[in-house]
């Protein structure tokens, strides 16, 4: 194959492994990118091009991330990933470790790594590199590898939430749960909600969100239902989808622009944590973005009509 064909071949792999170390879909894209300019000018060609090029969008990851991280400590309020609607690695005979590998949880317990213990515990728990490929990637010992990977798993093991194996019994959950959402039915809210049941925005700063998060299931239950009839007088819709490999929903103004996403982590029947992602950085990737602080006035305007 040419230099393009066997990139493009593993293009998604390097993409998914940059964005669970990144937790940005437009940087992990960059990240790729970049692989591919120091693949192509490069003037020999590896012994193992899948293991170049992991080893390289690794590094550059970490780069990123290291300069990332002083922007996070930061950044305004709760800070989430950008929303993935679609992983494009997909590898049957890892199908459970990958789809919660990326979903928000995971990705804010890897936040508590440093870029070392992150990179490693994603080229060998998420995507089963052997340690010396781990080695390679990172330019470090099998042995160095192998201490930054117990860290990590130490880390991620105290928070690490076990959702539900039964996919169809998380779709159906989050369907009530959005169809209760859609008709302001605060009752049927709340069954759905665990008793310590989180409400938490990430606006960045940018938008509007909830000054703290909201915790209870009659708490968040009686804004949810409250809000969202209101949004629904102005037009605003959403669709529910899979975000994260989680249920979750993309909401739209009324001229299709995205607002918000919202994500929901179901166990043990409940749904335990919702997280809105409002900011209008990390949903540009998704398509057109609305005028969040519009539709805030509009929405206070109706709430005003009917009071």
């Amino acid at each position: 194959m040419s230099k393009v064909e066997e990139f493009q071949e593993l293009r998604p792999l390097l993409f998914s492994i940059a964005y669970r170390i990144l937790g940005s879909v437009g940087e992990a894209e960059d990240a790729v990118q970049e692989t591919w300019l120091r693949f192509d000018g490069s003037t020999t060609r590896p012994t193992s091009t899948k293991g170049f090029l992991s080893a390289t969008v690794t590094r550059i990851s970490i780069d990123v991330l290291r300069s990332a991280r002083v922007r996070r400590e930061e950044y305004v309020g709760p800070w989430f990933p950008e929303p993935l609607l679609n992983d494009p690695y997909q590898d049957p005979a890892r199908a459970v470790e990958l789809a919660d590998s990326v979903s928000m949880a995971a990705l804010l317990l890897l936040e508590r790594l440093s870029p070392l213990e992150r990179a490693v515990f994603v080229l060998r728990e998420v995507f089963a590199f052997e340690f010396d490929e781990v080695a390679a990637a990172v330019g470090r010992s099998e042995a160095a590898c192998r201490q930054l990977l117990v860290r990590a798993r130490r880390h991620m093991e105290t928070g690490h939430p076990r959702f539900s194996a039964d996919r169809q019994e998380r779709q159906e959950l989050a369907r009530r749960f959005f169809d209760a959402l859609k008709h302001g039915d605060v009752g049927g809210l709340q069954d759905l909600l665990a008793a310590d049941v989180q409400l938490v925005g990430d606006g960045g700063g940018k938008a509007p969100q909830l000054a703290k998060a909201l915790v209870g299931a009659l708490n968040v239950a009686r804004v949810l239902g409250t809000v969202f009839p209101l949004m629904t007088r102005i037009d605003v819709t959403f669709e529910p989808c899979e975000i994260n490999g989680q249920p979750g929903a993309i909401f739209r103004d009324r001229d299709g622009k995205i607002l918000h996403v919202m994500v929901v982590d179901v166990l043990d029947g409940q749904i335990h944590t919702i997280r809105a992602v409002i900011n209008p950085d990390k949903l540009g990737h998704l398509g057109p973005v609305a005028d969040a602080w519009a539709i805030d006035r509009e929405v206070k305007r109706a709430r005003r009509q009917i009071s």
